[in-house]
């Protein structure tokens, strides 16, 4: 398995989104940092539409997503976007 579909059966798991998207963005940063060459999985970037973020803040909802992927985090995901909504919010993608 690789840590884009961990993260995405993670996130189905714990939101049970009406839409997912998990993005490897590594490509994007290659060189930006000596360890990081573009290959593998260090940069991701979650879209996500979830029931489960209405009436949440936008900074609780971050924390919720970066609490469920912290062990991803500790082992080695360099960076992660999160872009959550609930349903019927404008999204820009």
């Amino acid at each position: 398995m690789t840590l884009q579909s961990d993260i995405e059966e993670k996130l189905v798991a714990a939101f049970a989104p009406e839409r997912l998207f998990v993005i490897n963005e590594s490509h994007l940063h290659a060189g930006h940092h000596p360890d990081i060459t573009g290959a593998g999985e260090t940069h991701m970037r979650v879209r996500i539409v979830s029931e489960r973020f209405t009436g949440m803040t936008r900074l609780a909802r971050h924390r919720a997503i970066t609490e469920l992927l912290r062990p991803e985090l500790d082992a080695g995901l360099h960076a992660l976007a999160v872009e959550p909504a609930a349903p019927g919010e404008a999204v820009r993608w």
